[in-house]
């Protein structure tokens, strides 16, 4: 009975999740792809305190895949130049540090990739064209470019 309840209240984030997915511009979603990757680091952290290795290997992986296969692969390099290549670099650092976290269940590697993220994603919240709070701002086409919204669609 409980099962069956879970499932439907994933079902039902799940929805709002794709809603809000669809109904991002390209600004919004680099953001909820941090804020996706700080909440699976912070998971990790917590399973790796209670002693949960699949659990903190689940939440450790999925958010290597978030930076890899989003934050990474979003990154456009022939528009973003010097920018795009050093948050390239520095996203594949964070992945491997991550890898290492897991693998040597080291709570301190978790701390410095969330703690560089979290500066990341506010440096990009700063860049937010209108800054206003519950209005949709209106992308530079040098955003847009750089972020390929279709790419993003696939994470």
């Amino acid at each position: 009975m409980f099962g069956t309840m879970k499932r439907g209240a994933n079902a039902y984030a799940n929805i709002g999740m794709e809603t809000g997915v669809l109904a991002a511009n390209p600004h919004k979603l680099i953001t909820m792809l941090f804020d996706g990757a700080l909440v699976a680091i912070a998971m990790g952290k917590k399973h790796m305190a209670d002693g949960d290795i699949r659990s903190k290997g689940k939440s450790i992986t999925h958010a290597i895949l978030i930076i890899d296969n989003g934050l990474r692969a979003s990154l456009n390099k022939n528009v973003g130049g010097e920018l795009a290549l050093n948050l390239d670099s520095l996203y594949e650092y964070m992945s491997r540090r991550l890898f290492q976290a897991n693998a040597t269940n080291d709570p301190a590697i978790l701390d410095e990739v969330h703690g560089l993220l979290t500066d990341i994603r506010s440096a990009w919240e700063q860049i937010n064209p209108n800054g206003t709070p519950g209005v949709a701002p209106q992308v530079p086409a040098a955003y847009e470019d750089a972020v390929s919204p279709t790419r993003l669609a696939k994470v």
